[in-house]
């Protein structure tokens, strides 16, 4: 066997065996994760996530995606408990402390704490008979599996569980507190996902760089309009003020012949695709990309017809979309 070829075999158990357990551990649920997820919706301060080495770094995942997700947390280091920050907690948190063992003795300041001041304490760990569960009011229990190196050496598994479990757990908060994606865009304003998250009227433009003619409009002054706005495209509108088509590029060679004689209700494709103020703009691209446009007029739908936006493909490709 080549090289390569024992490094992939190596790879592949270690998916396999971490897969593995992650069914085991969907099997293993009951109340207890009910109760975990109760008791925090019960609280009415934060979510204090604590671990050390491995544990701790998963914890900090943990409290990450909580409090992206609508479930105020953030994580304490044992040890800076110890020396300080207990501070951090008081009446109204809820503790969720995490180890492998349920035996890590950076960890005993803060359970005593949560003890002395009746803060419920949530345990994570994998032996339901170790000092971590005994003290604790909710156990979340994950199998004793062993490790992917086959020594129990390297946290491979274990911390695999353990992440799953807190994405549960996060999970299924989000999903009873109904946090929407314009919910989870306000804690994710930057990078790739931020601009997945945009809503139209994040981008779109709007009042007087909306290049909008009325229906009697010559066709003269509707080329006039489509330049000087720059979009390659015009909204025409009826007698109320309301979208009544719009005039493209494809508009224009199609009454090339006598353009200049039309109006622009003469021109205009009726009923265009339009976009409501509030939908993502991942949204709007799709739209685009698949009817094999450039643009859309915003429209809201509790002001039906009226145009309160364009957007343009090029706004969406500007923040990394498309």
């Amino acid at each position: 066997m080549t090289d390569n070829e024992s490094f992939l075999k190596v790879a592949r158990q270690v998916i396999t065996d971490e897969a593995r357990a992650l069914d085991v551990l969907a099997d293993s649920l009951d109340d207890r994760f009910a109760e975990a997820v109760q008791l925090i919706l019960q609280a009415t301060g934060r979510i204090i996530i604590s671990g050390i080495g491995k544990s701790g770094h998963i914890g900090h995942k943990i409290a990450a995606t909580l409090a992206s997700t609508g479930t105020p947390a953030y994580f304490v280091h044992p040890a800076e408990a110890s020396h300080g920050d207990l501070g951090m907690v008081s009446k109204g948190d809820v503790v969720l402390a995490i180890s492998n063992s349920g035996e890590a003795p950076e960890l005993a300041n803060l359970l005593a704490f949560t003890r002395r001041f009746g803060i419920p304490l949530i345990g994570l760990s994998s032996k339901p008979e170790s000092s971590l569960m005994k003290q604790a009011d909710v156990h979340l229990l994950i199998p004793s599996l062993g490790e992917a190196c086959g020594y129990g050496m390297v946290p491979s598994i274990s911390t695999t569980l353990t992440l799953a479990m807190g994405d549960a757990l996060a999970i299924a908060l989000m999903k009873y507190r109904d946090f929407k994606p314009e919910d989870f865009r306000a804690f994710h304003p930057g990078g790739k996902l931020g601009a997945q998250l945009s809503a139209v009227r994040d981008l779109m433009h709007s009042s007087d760089a909306v290049p909008l003619v009325s229906a009697d409009t010559p066709m003269s002054d509707a080329l006039i309009e489509i330049s000087q706005k720059g979009f390659g495209v015009v909204g025409v509108t009826d007698a109320d003020g309301k979208l009544a088509g719009i005039i493209t590029d494809g508009d224009l060679r199609r009454h090339m012949e006598g353009l200049l004689n039309n109006t622009a209700a003469q021109v205009m494709t009726r009923n265009p695709t339009t976009i409501a103020p509030d939908s993502l703009a991942e949204e709007a691209v799709a739209i685009m990309n698949a009817r094999k446009i450039t643009s859309l007029f915003v429209v809201d739908p509790e002001q039906p017809g009226l145009a309160q936006g364009l957007l343009h493909i090029h706004d969406c490709l500007r923040v990394g979309l498309g």
